[in-house]
């Protein structure tokens, strides 16, 4: 069962590459005592999630931390090198934190896997975003299969 408004960030570990190498991410920490918009994605370097979900919040990053947000990260069921590698291709410059969920124990916490067996991307996450205030969910915009709408920056920003 999918998460909700009023939940609290199921307790996960994710990875961001530091200067130090990948380094671990305790949800409990990442959100502790601060407002984050999280948004998630099927995968790195895929069409819709590089040529709109991403750079929309790396755009907005200042139109979002004025309305209050202290941090935007983006997850995806992929490993750290590779998030990292495709934050410094979008040029996000420490707007968006790159973080990676290798295994996919987050999204599967969360309640929002995708089966892209068929597409030969095994199991990632759903395309989604939220906002969090101190670890508990605000605002959470699932987005129905293949579609992209609910879950952009664009809509997060109207939602505030």
């Amino acid at each position: 069962m999918a998460v909700a408004v009023g939940d609290r960030v199921p307790e996960a570990v994710l990875v961001k590459v530091t200067p130090d190498g990948p380094q671990p991410v305790s949800t409990a920490d990442f959100f502790a005592g601060r407002t984050v918009a999280l948004f998630a994605v099927p995968g790195a370097f895929t069409p819709t999630c590089s040529a709109k979900h991403l750079p929309g919040f790396v755009e907005h990053a200042g139109a979002l931390k004025a309305k209050g947000i202290d941090e935007i990260a983006c997850v995806s069921v992929n490993d750290a090198f590779v998030m990292d590698a495709w934050g410094r291709a979008a040029g996000v410059d420490g707007r968006v934190t790159m973080l990676a969920d290798g295994n996919g124990s987050f999204a599967e916490a969360m309640g929002l896997v995708l089966d892209a067996s068929g597409f030969g991307m095994g199991r990632r996450s759903q395309r989604y975003s939220m906002v969090a205030k101190d670890g508990v969910i605000t605002h959470l915009f699932i987005e129905e299969g293949g579609q992209f709408q609910l879950s952009s920056a664009e809509h997060m920003l109207a939602s505030l």
